[in-house]
């Protein structure tokens, strides 16, 4: 086995492909749009990368590439957090402890001559699509969330890495009889009735100016979320450019008090990998079919984001934006992934808890010195 750097745009599409070859017989795998997957490791379209630096790398094997791996380091995180942490994500291995000591190795090494004294991951150049899966491999996973097989994980803690975080995954289902419990009905009446808060959807018409009240309340209200890094406003205005096409707009909603001012937000987002799935990546020639006459369809959704200022924490706010955002997307067959909540975020577990939501998986982040 040798590993190398990718140096051009053929070792970049051997890159991306790779999982596409490793995955392709794996039912509870959904290749993602390859074009999606491509404006990742793009500068021009992914502005994430402004504030990157990161190196691509390739296993080989008798001419034919079995693993990779990303090392990199984000200035603005490490910047944020204080600490010399680079990042390692991209990680595909087969089941061969010595092709993944020699991966893992590869990273941590760029790290540390980079001068970086950690190494977590998995890690992506994508928002909070983080973790690898240890518990609940099954069902398949949303939109934008990772999947691995169950022994990455055994080579992580083989090679030094340890559990630093987990992040917890809650769904609900309206076809497995869901329903709000009562008692969060009448908590949320109140709450509203008590504080003179109201929740609205997202305004079509000014797409633009809800784009930047999300920025403004998600690094207030979740710059203090571990693995937090703030967000440039030129990325989530890319985020938002390329999720438009496929939001709801009913599955984003503000909580407003009395003044108007915004306190809180939650973002759902459309489960395409419902619409993709056994598509290998191609939009061509019928997968764009699906998405015109499928997306208005979807009852299926990943929640992405919630978030309420700090002044109105530990209130029930979160609640109640949980239940508008859900009576917003309602429909008989309504399913919803909560994906995902801190381990240690006690509050928003116990309130997840409380709505009546079901544990469904569980991502781990790692980390070891260098």
């Amino acid at each position: 086995m040798n590993i190398t750097t990718v140096l051009n745009k053929k070792d970049l599409k051997t890159f991306i492909n790779l999982p596409y070859r490793k995955y392709q017989k794996d039912t509870n795998w959904i290749a993602p749009l390859r074009s999606e997957t491509q404006r990742q490791f793009d500068r021009k379209k992914n502005p994430l990368l402004d504030h990157c630096e990161y190196e691509l790398f390739l296993l080989w094997e008798n001419n034919k590439a079995i693993g990779r791996i990303a090392a990199f380091i984000d200035t603005l995180a490490v910047d944020y957090w204080h600490e010399k942490i680079g990042l390692f994500g991209y990680f595909e291995c087969p089941d061969d402890p010595a092709a993944s000591k020699i991966l893992l190795e590869t990273a941590s090494l760029w790290l540390r001559q980079k001068g970086m004294t950690a190494m977590r991951g998995p890690w992506s150049f994508v928002s909070q699509e983080w973790g690898s899966v240890v518990e609940g491999f099954s069902p398949e996973p949303v939109v934008m969330s990772p999947y691995n097989p169950p022994y990455y994980n055994q080579q992580y803690e083989a090679y030094g890495l340890a559990k630093v975080k987990d992040l917890l995954v809650y769904y609900i289902d309206a076809r497995e009889g869901y329903q709000i419990p009562e008692r969060i009905l009448t908590l949320t009446d109140k709450v509203a009735q008590r504080y003179d808060i109201h929740v609205r959807q997202m305004d079509v018409k000014n797409f633009d100016s809800d784009v930047q009240t999300v920025i403004e309340l998600s690094n207030e209200s979740l710059a203090v979320n571990w693995g937090y890094s703030p967000v440039t406003e030129v990325e989530v205005q890319a985020m938002a450019r390329d999720l438009k096409p496929v939001l709801h707009p009913k599955a984003v909603v503000f909580a407003e008090d009395g003044q108007g001012k915004p306190i809180g937000f939650a973002i759902a987002i459309p489960d395409v990998n419902q619409l993709i799935k056994g598509l290998n990546g191609h939009l061509l020639p019928f997968g764009i079919f699906r998405l015109l006459f499928g997306l208005s369809r979807l009852t299926q959704y990943r929640m992405f984001a919630l978030g309420v200022i700090p002044e109105y924490h530990g209130k029930g706010i979160d609640s109640l934006i949980y239940r508008a955002l859900y009576e917003s997307c309602y429909s008989l067959t309504i399913r919803m992934e909560i994906n995902y909540v801190l381990e240690d975020n006690y509050l928003m577990n116990n309130a997840i808890i409380k709505l009546g939501a079901k544990p469904l998986r569980k991502y781990r982040v790692y980390e070891m010195q260098l």
